[in-house]
C-alpha cells in the first residue's frame, strides 16, 4: 500500500490499495501531473516481481483525488480530513455495482466458486440427516470379525469399530460397533457387505416417505463491494437470477493482426493477457485469445500486458456522473475515448 499525503487548509490523503488493484493504469493514464507510474504488471501478476501495480511519485502529486474517481475498483481512496471523498456530493459517482437479491438466492454456491476475485461469500445452513431419514440398525459385536469392511463402505463415514487386543488369540478383537445417528442414512450397504452378518439394518424413510418433511436450506451470502469489480460473473452463472451487475464500462476489446508487421497473438507460447485478466475473461481457443464480453470489464490490463501490442479496449460508455469540473470532464472523458 503506497500513499501521499498533503496538510494544508485541508488535511488530504491519496492511498492506493495494491490487494484490489488490477493493474489496469487507468489512474496512470489520466493523471495531470504523471505522478503515477504503473509498473510491469505481467511480473507482478505472474508472481515473479514482488511490487505494487502502481508508483507514486509523492514529489509529483498534488492529491488532486482524480485519481480515486477515476478507477472503477476501489484501488484509489481519496481522503479530505479523514472523510472518504467519494461519499461527499461534490465529488464524482460511479453508478456501476452488483446487488445479490438474497430473496431469490437459493445459496447454491456457484457465484462463490466462479468470482475470480473472492468477493463472494456464501454461507448456509443444512439440515441434520438424522431429520430427514429413519430407520433402526442393530449390530452384533459377537460375529464381527474387525474386517472394517462396513466402516470402509460406508457412505455417510458413520460406522466405527472399536476394538481391543487379545493377548490370548494374538489378534485384535471387535469391543463395539458404533453407528453415528447423525450421519447414517440407513442405506444398507453396510448389511450387504458384512461377511457375517453382524449388522442389521431396516429403512423406515422409504417406506413412510411422503412424511419426510420439507428440507429447508437457510444462510446468507455476503458480498464485498470492496474486492468486487463487477465482472457479472455471478450473474451469468445463478440459476436463480439472483445476481445483477452494472458494469463500470461497455465497449469492446478488439485483436488488431497484421502478419506484414509481425504483429499476431502467439497464443500459448505467451498468454500475457490471459494472465493479467482479473475477472477470467480471457481464454485460448485455437491458439488465440479469445475474449468472453459478457465478463470483461474492459480494465485495459491485457492491452496494457500484450507484447505484441495488438489488443485495444474501445470503451464507448461509462456509468461515471456527477463530474461537475469542466476539467474533469476532459481528462475523465478520455477513458472513452
Amino acid at each position: 500500500m503506497a500513499s501521499t499525503q498533503r496538510e494544508g487548509q485541508d488535511n488530504r490523503e491519496i492511498i492506493h490499495h495494491n490487494d484490489i488493484c488490477v493493474g489496469c493504469g487507468i489512474c496512470s493514464d489520466i493523471c495531470p501531473t504523471s505522478a503515477l507510474n504503473l509498473g510491469p504488471i505481467l511480473p507482478i501478476a505472474r508472481g515473479i516481481v514482488d511490487m505494487d501495480y502502481i508508483r507514486m511519485d509523492e514529489h509529483k502529486c498534488v492529491v488532486c483525488g482524480l485519481c480515486s474517481f477515476a478507477c472503477p475498483f476501489n484501488a484509489m481512496e481519496f481522503k479530505i480530513n479523514g472523510n472518504v471523498a467519494k461519499n461527499l456530493n461534490e465529488y464524482p459517482k460511479w453508478d456501476h455495482g452488483t446487488n445479490i437479491d438474497k430473496e431469490d438466492c437459493i445459496l447454491c454456491g456457484k457465484c462463490e466458486i466462479y468470482c475470480p476475485r473472492d468477493a463472494i461469500l456464501v454461507k448456509r445452513e443444512l439440515p441434520k440427516i438424522k431429520n430427514l431419514v429413519s430407520g433402526e440398525i442393530k449390530t452384533d459385536v459377537d460375529k464381527c470379525i474387525t474386517c472394517h469392511i462396513c466402516e470402509e463402505m460406508c457412505p455417510a463415514d458413520a460406522i466405527t469399530i472399536k476394538t481391543t487386543s487379545n493377548s490370548t488369540m494374538g489378534r485384535f478383537e471387535a469391543s463395539n460397533i458404533e453407528i453415528d445417528p447423525e450421519k447414517c442414512m440407513y442405506c444398507k450397504i453396510c448389511q450387504k457387505v458384512c461377511p457375517e452378518d453382524a449388522i442389521k439394518a431396516i429403512c423406515t424413510t422409504c417406506m413412510d416417505s411422503e412424511n419426510i418433511p420439507e428440507v429447508e436450506i437457510t444462510g446468507d451470502v455476503v458480498l464485498d463491494e470492496i474486492s468486487c469489480i463487477n465482472c457479472s460473473w455471478c450473474e451469468k452463472i445463478c440459476p436463480s437470477d439472483a445476481a445483477h451487475t452494472i458494469k463500470p464500462f461497455k465497449g469492446e476489446v478488439l485483436l488488431q493482426e497484421n502478419e506484414e508487421e509481425e504483429k499476431v497473438c502467439t497464443g500459448e507460447a505467451c498468454h500475457a493477457c490471459l494472465d493479467v485478466c482479473p475477472c477470467n475473461a480471457i481464454t485460448l481457443t485455437d491458439n488465440h485469445m479469445t475474449v468472453n464480453s459478457d465478463v470483461c470489464v474492459l480494465c485495459g490490463a491485457c492491452e496494457k500486458a500484450c507484447p505484441q501490442k495488438i489488443l485495444s479496449v474501445d470503451r464507448n460508455s461509462m456509468e461515471l456522473s456527477n463530474i461537475k469540473s469542466k476539467s474533469w470532464q476532459n481528462i475523465l472523458g478520455s477513458l472513452i475515448e
